[in-house]
């Protein structure tokens, strides 16, 4: 029995908002693209507080402290 891993790697490298969407790049090239609207935090932050965020783990999930958010890409995809 043949077993297929997904062998693309999940964890994020590198982030950016505009007004309506987060933007994740991923280790693989992959760029995931989410409302804001879905995470009421980041969407009433200001700019200033959303861009006040750090990796979690290897790129595995994002924390924003100040607005006690935390995304996990496995999440998102």
């Amino acid at each position: 029995m043949n077993i297929l891993t997904n062998s693309k790697s999940a964890n994020a490298v590198s982030i950016r908002f505009d007004e309506i969407q987060l933007h994740v790049i991923l280790e693989d090239g992959r760029e995931l693209n989410i409302q804001i609207d879905w995470f009421p935090s980041l969407r009433d932050a200001t700019q200033e507080h959303r861009e006040n965020w750090r990796f979690i783990g290897d790129g595995e999930g994002i924390l924003w402290k100040e607005l006690d958010e935390e995304i996990l890409i496995e999440g998102l995809l």
